[in-house]
């Protein structure tokens, strides 16, 4: 049984506006199931955690929904999930945190590839206690990253690296950099935000594991992954009230009950996405997450031959291993200008650097960066035709 595009296209309301949409990799659309969650819980009687009445009652059978929803999802243990506003937010909550430990003649090795929210915090608490930041770099060519044995040392403390580029969707072999990484006796911090969407995920491998459910047809909220076992040895700051057990350590103020049961119905969305799989949630994320995987790479493989066919378009990143995202530029046009063209025309493919600056920077683009266009589990071919058509009325 095939992937059924179209029945999958049906439970996004926002489809009905008309417009093909390749702004996924900024943030997905979000099905009819996962709004009526996240308003089915504003609506209903909520309180603090606890087991006294039923709101309490309610309130923690979200949180700990949701813990194991995400914890299905990563392959990873529910009590290490941590929730936060943000990815970047809960980025520069642990870099601070695990900075109380750096000092002079420490080191951290960040990647030219990466969203600078996992470059900024790390450099900046590196920065703030004295620390060497060394910087991992990738071809401009192939965008893929150069060998990380050579900085790795007695020094290494930590290594932050995607495990997919937002901006060219290059899939490093993050579990083989996180082997080196360990044999160094150092900690790896992977930034999972643009793969997550993508393909299945075991994100054990990874001392630490963030990403943003908004990716994946899920509310606005960061996640994060550890071992329990890692994170009780973390002391961040918070208040002196606040819950000192793992994760709620992590989790500053109360959580947004709404958010994480939007949550929980993102990852049962995913589960259940191509409707072939069996057995628990696990096995159906992994089922449907292949069956995903196959559908997006046809497209991808289709767009980019297409696109590669017309005069004046320049394609970037041609790594082995990618994300179904490309960039692109056109000769003769600004492209912001090149995606406002295509706005007109109902395709929704933004232009910039998408805050993956030193990797747009890097392959001379600059702070300006190109035109993205990215697929989802939404995408069919009539999108891809669109956006080749509107490409090809540039007359480039």
């Amino acid at each position: 049984m095939g992937f059924d595009v179209e029945a999958v296209r049906k439970q996004f309301p926002a489809l009905t506006e008309g417009a093909a949409h390749f702004d996924g990799p900024g943030g997905s659309q979000t099905p009819q199931v996962v709004a009526d969650a996240v308003a089915a819980t504003m609506v209903s009687a909520l309180a603090n955690r606890g087991q006294l009445t039923p709101a309490e009652r309610r309130a923690d059978g979200i949180v700990l929904d949701a813990r194991q929803a995400m914890a299905d999802l990563l392959g990873t243990d529910p009590g290490g999930i941590v929730f936060g506003r943000s990815m970047t937010q809960l980025t520069y909550d642990f870099a601070r945190t695990l900075a109380k430990n750096w000092g002079p003649g420490d080191e951290v090795i960040v990647t030219r590839l990466d969203h600078d929210a996992n470059i900024r915090p790390w450099v900046q608490a590196a920065e703030a206690v004295g620390a060497t930041v060394r910087w991992l770099e990738f071809d401009p060519g192939t965008s893929e990253l150069d060998d990380i044995s050579p900085l790795l040392s007695s020094r290494t403390r930590l290594v932050a690296v995607t495990a997919a580029s937002n901006l060219l969707g290059t899939r490093p072999d993050v579990e083989a950099i996180a082997t080196l990484v360990h044999e160094a006796g150092a900690l790896v911090y992977v930034d999972g935000v643009h793969l997550t969407a993508h393909t299945p995920i075991d994100a054990s491998f990874a001392d630490f594991y963030a990403c943003s459910p908004y990716k994946f047809f899920g509310p606005h909220c960061g996640v994060l992954s550890a071992a329990p076992a890692l994170l009780d040895g973390l002391r961040p700051d918070k208040l002196l009230p606040a819950s000192d057990v793992v994760p709620e350590r992590f989790e500053f103020g109360t959580l947004p009950y709404e958010l994480l049961a939007g949550t929980t119905a993102a990852v049962d969305f995913l589960a259940d996405l191509s409707g072939t799989g069996s057995g628990d949630r696990r096995e159906r994320l992994l089922s449907s997450l292949a069956v995903l995987e196959t559908h997006e790479d046809g497209l991808h493989s289709d767009l980019e031959t297409r696109l590669a066919a017309i005069d004046g378009i320049t394609l970037y990143g041609h790594a082995q291993r990618r994300t179904p995202t490309l960039l692109f530029s056109v000769d003769g046009w600004e492209s912001r200008a090149v995606a406002a063209k295509l706005a007109e025309s109902g395709v929704n493919a933004p232009a910039g650097s998408f805050y993956a600056l030193e990797a747009s920077r890097h392959i001379g683009l600059g702070d300006s960066g190109a035109v993205r266009a990215g697929l989802a589990p939404y995408t069919n071919q009539s999108d891809v035709d669109r956006l080749v058509e509107a490409i090809e009325s540039l007359g480039a």
